[in-house]
Parts: C-alpha cells; sequence; structure tokens
C-alpha cells in the first residue's frame, strides 16, 4: 500500500502570494519591522491567519540573531503557591509579548544545582532570563557568576525597578486592620528567613506594630507549610493573652486555625487571624480567611516588560512596587 505524503505546511513564499506581496516584506512582518505600512503589515498577517501558517523558529533565529525566548529559573520551591503564580504569571505575559518560555528548576538548593540551572537556560540560547527564586542562597550564586545575558529577579520587598510586591507594606495592612479591631498583643508567625519575603513581611510587622503602639511578638520560622503553622501555634497560643495572629503566608494561617481549635479558642471570636498570599482556598478556610493579596499578574508583566527592554537595548523600569491590598473576610 502506497502512503501518501502529508502536504506541505505553507511558508512564507504562499503568504506572500495570498497578501499580494514580496517574501522580503513576509519577512519584514515577522521581524516587526518599523518600515511595513500599518495596511500591508494587516493583509500579511490575515494571510497568516487563512494559511494557518507558523513561522519556523530556527529560521528566524538565523535573520535575527534573536531567539525570541525567555529563560526562568525556579528554585525547588516553586510548587508553592507565590512561586507557582509568578511563574504563571511570567508565561502568560511572554506570550503576549511574543515569546516562548523555557523553564530550568534547580533541582536543590546547592549553589552548583543554581549555577547548573542557569547554564541550561543559557545553552538554549534565551534571549534574557527571569529568575523566580526568592531565597538568599539563590542571589548569592547569581552575583558570583556573569552569564552574559539579561536578567530580572522577582523577590524581596521591593527595589528601584519596581520588580517586587511591597511586602512589609501587605504586613503593615494586616497589622492596621488587627489594631483597627482592637487587638493589642499580635503574634507574627514567621517564614523561613532565607526567603526575602518573609523577612519584609516580618519587618513590616514589627514596624506597625511599633507605630500604633501594639505589643508584637514574632515567633521561630516557620517553613510555609500548615504543620509548621499548627506547630507554632500549639507553641505561643494557650495562656499566653494573644488575640490575633498575623502569619506570613495562608498555609501556615490554615494550621494557626487547627492550632486555635485544639486549644479551645475560636476565630474570631476569642483569635483573630490573618494571612498572606490569597490562596484559591483561602475563601473556603473555616472561618473563610483575612489575608493579604499579591497582583501576579501585574509582577509578571513588569518582569517581561523590563527584560524585553533590555535584550532590545532599551530600559524600563516602575517607579513603585507592586501594592498589595488586604483582603477581608472572616477570621478577623
Amino acid at each position: 500500500m502506497t502512503e501518501t505524503p502529508a502536504p506541505r505546511a505553507p511558508g512564507v513564499r504562499e503568504v506572500a502570494a495570498a497578501a499580494g506581496v514580496s517574501r522580503q516584506t513576509v519577512s519584514r512582518v515577522l521581524n516587526d519591522s518599523p518600515s511595513i505600512r500599518p495596511e500591508t503589515r494587516e493583509r500579511v498577517l490575515a494571510a497568516m491567519a487563512e494559511l494557518q501558517f507558523r513561522p519556523n523558529r530556527a529560521a528566524r533565529m538565523l535573520t535575527t540573531a534573536r531567539s525570541h525566548t525567555i529563560g526562568v529559573l525556579a528554585s525547588s520551591a516553586s510548587s508553592l503557591y507565590g512561586p507557582a503564580s509568578s511563574l504563571d504569571a511570567v508565561e502568560n505575559a511572554a506570550r503576549e509579548a511574543g515569546y516562548f518560555v523555557t523553564v530550568a528548576h534547580a533541582a536543590s538548593p546547592a549553589r552548583e544545582e543554581i549555577l547548573a540551572a542557569l547554564e541550561h537556560l543559557v545553552d538554549q540560547s534565551v534571549d534574557g532570563m527571569v529568575v523566580i527564586a526568592p531565597q538568599q542562597r539563590v542571589q548569592d550564586a547569581m552575583a558570583s557568576v556573569s552569564f552574559g545575558v539579561p536578567t530580572v529577579e522577582l523577590h524581596g520587598a521591593g527595589d528601584a525597578d519596581g520588580l517586587a510586591v511591597d511586602q512589609a507594606e501587605g504586613a503593615r495592612l494586616a497589622v492596621r486592620h488587627l489594631v483597627s479591631r482592637g487587638h493589642r498583643r499580635i503574634l507574627h508567625v514567621c517564614g523561613p528567613l532565607d526567603w526575602a519575603e518573609a523577612r519584609a513581611r516580618r519587618e513590616g510587622f514589627l514596624l506597625e506594630a511599633e507605630a500604633t503602639g501594639a505589643e508584637g511578638s514574632v515567633s521561630r520560622e516557620g517553613d510555609w507549610t500548615a504543620a509548621s503553622g499548627a506547630q507554632i501555634a500549639a507553641e505561643h497560643l494557650p495562656g499566653r493573652g494573644i488575640t490575633a495572629v498575623f502569619s506570613s503566608n495562608d498555609q501556615m494561617a490554615l494550621g494557626v486555625l487547627h492550632g486555635a481549635r485544639k486549644a479551645g479558642l475560636r476565630v474570631p471570636e476569642d483569635l483573630a487571624v490573618v494571612g498572606f498570599d490569597d490562596i484559591p482556598e483561602a475563601a473556603f478556610f473555616a472561618p473563610p480567611l483575612t489575608t493579604v493579596r499579591q497582583d501576579f499578574a501585574e509582577l509578571g508583566h513588569r518582569a517581561v516588560a523590563r527584560l524585553v527592554a533590555l535584550v532590545e537595548g532599551r530600559d524600563v523600569a516602575f517607579a513603585e512596587p507592586v501594592a498589595p491590598t488586604l483582603v477581608k473576610r472572616e477570621s478577623a
């Protein structure tokens, strides 16, 4: 039996014929040349859509010396809500900007693994990199080498480029809300201090407690999990006179709710609880969790906009970090 060969996918020649332009004009449209008139560009794009034309990435690389690919370094903790949401936001923003995304996960927190993941991205001929790994050890590893491609980092409380959510302000929003509800003895369930976000949230908590005259205390470091939140609650809640808790993330806040029940405390009647992140499940905790929301979509948009500008020899910076918002529910 003779097999019929699959039809050849339409190429630049077919697009040019359908649009009534030269192949050079189609190439200029593919490469975003500013010399193409808008009506010609629209005609070529319409022909591409009609023919279901897909440009050859390898050919474009040869023409432009760019891969139109962004590399993303994600830490081994990227299954957590914050890093996972940041990664999703960067991927969506990159796609809207016409870039592909390739992701490398650091297999472990060891410096060698972090550098190996970065080298893997460079080997893929990425135009630039976004680093979503807010641990201090990752930042130290990044500072020790140069990879020759533009890089932006998403972490911390805020920086000169505005590529972070204002973590300290988010913590201050939480404390301010608790104080406004009459609470004076407030516990901060602290996150792992290797993370810039955890350090910034602790700092914001302490600053606002001092500013409002509240008696703020900080727990030992948790590890972002509900289990650690429950353990910390068991250590601090019984007999301490604490009436409110600000947790460094929502998962640990879930553990605090569990610990409060075991200690015979009702939420919010005996104990108010505020979290951080606004994970999708937070609205369905018992009771629904008051928490601080981060705008990950805006964060991803800013990261990609800045990186693309750097790739193109421009510079884009944002005057302020991304502002957090307090989501009021029934736990406080």
